[in-house]
């Protein structure tokens, strides 16, 4: 079997609000066949400009590098969109360019996005042939029904047949599965989740669905053609996937990523814990430490600015406060959880003592639990984690 899983780190190592010297490169591919009626992600149905924008990518890559003068990569993400459009010696290009120009770690996590209707099987054969050594499949169900309310380009066979080649191929994958979806019961859940398990796949990434603005199940929502999802019925599907993955060996590190052991997602591990990473296309997100920056989310204006040589970027500072609920934020999605001894490190103690006042009501009704200094969300504050790090957030300060 080609492409093993790479060595898992120990995120315990890792400072949340620091880094050390290591970082990680998305690449934003901003193009889909179709557009999902849940997705409100940047991206373009056309790919009259696919072959500029690649030259693009290949030109911000290079134009950054000094930015991780520093640093080591250890993770290279393509995402979405939906990379798979790219051409197999496309995404070889942007890998390659990255070598070219940036120090690697020795067994990089490279990650490819991809959706069923692209894996046919000599594609998946050709990709594991690449320095490609992880996919992240966007299944989201193997059920027509719920395929079609969200407008997904593959059906469930397509969904199936890709798996099961792609495990032939690749030892590390990870597929998308998509709950709360207005019209799927407990039982059809359950179905989906034991189809992905009858793969033997070591990463699964599941989301409740969420109504965007702006979007075609906003629309077909506030028309009544759909109803609102259910709240209480996406909390019930989230805890019956939990108990499901943890009995069959799945770590839930993060309130929506599974993994078994060695199989956590390297690049996103990174993104939770505070690690620099460079985003390379339009719309994509930059950190790195003290500030962050976000490119132009308009494929001709990016285009526009990369030809003439310039980033069209915006970017900010991260106050005290920003980094403070930046961490609270992503610590209590986190097994690692959030500490409070490195809050008071890195913020100081007003920040620490806010912290530990404000979350005595949350352990108070079992939805936090502080144990060695590390604050985290209890198995039944799990699903509202969001909700409790917002409500923890240090406001108006600096």
């Amino acid at each position: 079997m080609e492409n093993k899983a790479i060595h898992q780190e120990d995120p315990h190592d890792i400072s949340p609000l620091g880094g050390r010297g290591a970082g990680g490169i998305y690449i934003h591919i901003p193009f889909c066949r179709q557009a999902c009626h849940y997705c409100d992600f940047h991206f373009s149905t056309s790919m009259k400009k696919r072959d500029d924008m690649v030259v693009a990518l290949a030109k911000e890559i290079v134009m950054r590098k000094g930015e991780f003068a520093n640093e080591t990569v250890e993770t290279i993400y393509f995402g979405g969109g939906t990379p798979s459009v790219l051409s197999n010696e496309e995404i070889d290009l942007l890998i390659d360019t990255v070598y070219e120009n940036y120090v690697l770690s020795e067994s990089p996590e490279i990650t490819l996005e991809a959706n069923p209707d692209d894996l046919s099987a000599e594609r998946i054969v050709q990709i594991s042939k690449s320095k490609v050594n992880r996919l992240s499949i966007g299944v989201q169900s193997f059920f027509e029904e719920d395929l079609r309310l969200m407008n997904r380009a593959h059906n469930a066979k397509q969904a199936e047949t890709c798996i099961a080649e792609a495990v032939k191929h690749f030892d590390n994958i990870s597929i998308d599965l998509i709950y709360g979806t207005p019209g799927m019961g407990n039982d059809r859940w359950l179905e989906n989740v034991d189809k992905a398990l009858s793969f033997g796949i070591p990463h699964i990434s599941s989301y409740a669905l969420t109504v965007e603005s702006k979007t075609a199940l906003h629309s077909m929502v506030q028309k009544g053609i759909i109803p609102q999802p259910s709240d209480e019925a996406a909390q019930e599907q989230f805890l019956l996937l939990t108990d499901k993955l943890e009995a069959h060996g799945f770590m839930h590190y993060e309130l929506s990523n599974f993994g078994k052991e060695g199989y956590f997602s390297k690049n996103n591990t990174a993104y939770w814990l505070g690690k620099k990473y460079i985003g390379i296309g339009p719309s994509a997100h930059s950190y790195n430490g003290t500030h962050r920056s976000w490119n132009i989310a308009n494929n001709s204006l990016y285009l526009k600015g990369i030809g003439e040589g310039n980033l069209p970027s915006e970017t900010e500072k991260l106050t005290p406060a920003d980094r403070y609920n930046e961490y609270v934020m992503t610590g209590l999605r986190t097994i690692w959880g959030v500490s409070l001894e490195r809050v008071e490190n890195e913020l100081g103690t007003l920040y620490c003592n806010y912290l530990e006042k404000e979350s005595v009501k949350f352990i108070a009704q079992g939805l936090l639990s502080y144990d060695n200094g590390i604050l985290k969300t209890t198995k039944s504050g799990k699903f509202l984690a969001d909700g409790i790090a917002s409500d923890l957030f240090f406001l108006n300060l600096d």
